[in-house]
């Protein structure tokens, strides 16, 4: 969400900004902001008039009392004014409606260091790491290796809950909790604070980091209360600090957070397709950062290395997507992500999205900085440390053993009670 001085002061830019995302369909938007703005300002002011004129109204009738002259065609003018201030008023709340709906609608100044390109297609490999393996015997899926193991089941969890669920067993179930366990340790030794969320927010939380068309798309809701299942701990993480002040002297904040998450994934590929890769549940470490303007390119850089971290200590092969204009949501201001080589499909896909998104999301949800002078936008972070379902995927299939077996990843091995194997039961 842009200021909306930026966009009257800086109209040229913003379109120009929405033409390297190529959303020009948007660009009348921002003209209908503007006007809508004007009128918006130009009532402000007649109201204020209005009012002014009320007071000086009143200090004239006292004077006409001192005075003894004739009240009533003063007290007929007063009369009149807060029908017009009323009507002003109702239009002027139909006017900020519209142009809080327009704001929304109208993307974040993309970093100048964003490459531009239409879609996903064109986003820039920046950085691979690690050499995917040769393997001497024909390489199994994650569901094969899974189902012949008997460590998940997704036919059961389809009768029970239906396509996009799955049942986690023994080993399998184990390693989800390695892994959480792995990246909350490896989080915290960095600095930042461990924090379990509520599993559900309020709708004035998911308008601040979804669109509406986003949330009809991927929020479970609640019926008959104003709750939604969270699709990601950075909601509820960075929703605690909606409509405060942070003193200064208190920034970085720096948060990682483990849950459940919940996505309906409408319009999804695979959704009906067995496996873990895209699940209606599944289980993620995130980090937050809520920090200074000036300090949050620092963070996002920091924030990447971490990422990298998590995976290099798992031996899995990456590699680092810078995104493209085209394909960052509008709340974003630059963004990149990292994927895992799977050996099945060999071709590599997403396991976490680290996102700078400026001061855009801290003005939706109006988290303010003081320096006990002055307050100003926070500037906010998020990115994924680890998506466990899709981890899962990559150790099973990286990590499969011609016998069948899986080797368990050496960093894990401490949390799977010294086990190195998961292993088909006797």
């Amino acid at each position: 969400m842009l200021d909306i001085k930026f966009i009257r002061e800086n109209s040229d830019k913003v379109k120009e900004n929405i033409k390297k995302k190529f959303q020009d369909e948007k660009l009348e938007k921002v003209d209908k902001l503007i006007e809508k703005d004007t009128k918006y300002r130009e009532l402000l002011q007649k109201s204020e008039k209005l009012r002014a004129k009320r007071n000086n109204l009143t200090a004239d009738i006292n004077q006409a009392k001192k005075e003894g002259k004739d009240l009533k065609p003063i007290i007929e003018e007063a009369k009149k004014i807060p029908t017009k201030i009323k009507e002003i008023e109702e239009t002027q709340n139909k006017l900020k409606e519209d142009i809080k709906e327009l704001i929304y609608a109208i993307p974040n100044m993309i970093h100048q260091s964003v490459p531009i390109g239409k879609n996903d297609k064109e986003n820039v490999e920046k950085e691979v790491i690690g050499k995917p393996k040769d393997f001497d015997f024909e390489v199994k899926s994650h569901v094969e290796i899974a189902e012949k193991l008997k460590i998940a089941d997704f036919d059961t969890s389809a009768k029970t809950s239906g396509n996009g669920f799955y049942y986690l067993k023994g080993d399998l179930a184990l390693l989800n909790m390695a892994l959480v366990n792995y990246a909350r340790d490896y989080m915290v030794k960095q600095g930042y604070e461990y924090t379990e969320p509520p599993l559900m927010i309020r709708k004035e939380i998911l308008s601040g980091v979804y669109s509406h068309d986003e949330i009809d798309e991927m929020a479970y809701k609640i019926e008959g209360e104003d709750l939604y299942l969270i699709a990601t701990s950075e909601h509820p993480l960075i929703g605690m600090f909606i409509n405060k002040t942070i003193n200064k002297e208190d920034l970085p904040i720096k948060l990682t957070g483990f849950s459940a998450c919940f996505r309906k994934e409408i319009g999804s590929h695979g959704i009906d397709e067995k496996g873990l890769y895209r699940t209606h549940q599944f289980n993620k470490q995130e980090m937050v950062v809520i920090c200074e303007p000036e300090d949050s390119y620092k963070f996002y850089d920091e924030m990447n290395k971490h990422s990298k971290a998590v995976f290099k200590g798992l031996g899995l092969p990456i590699r680092e997507l810078e995104c493209c204009s085209g394909d960052l949501a509008d709340l974003k201001a630059k963004s990149c992500d990292l994927e895992v080589w799977s050996p099945r499909k060999k071709e590599y896909f997403e396991i976490t999205s680290l996102t700078n998104m400026e001061s855009a999301q801290a003005r939706r949800l109006n988290i303010k900085v003081t320096d006990g002078k002055e307050k100003y936008f926070a500037h906010t972070l998020n990115n994924t440390v680890i998506a466990t379902s899709r981890a899962m995927v990559a150790i099973l299939e990286n990590y499969q053993n011609k016998d069948g077996s899986v080797t368990i990843p050496k960093a894990l091995v401490p949390y799977m009670n010294g086990k190195t194997k998961i292993e088909e039961k006797k």
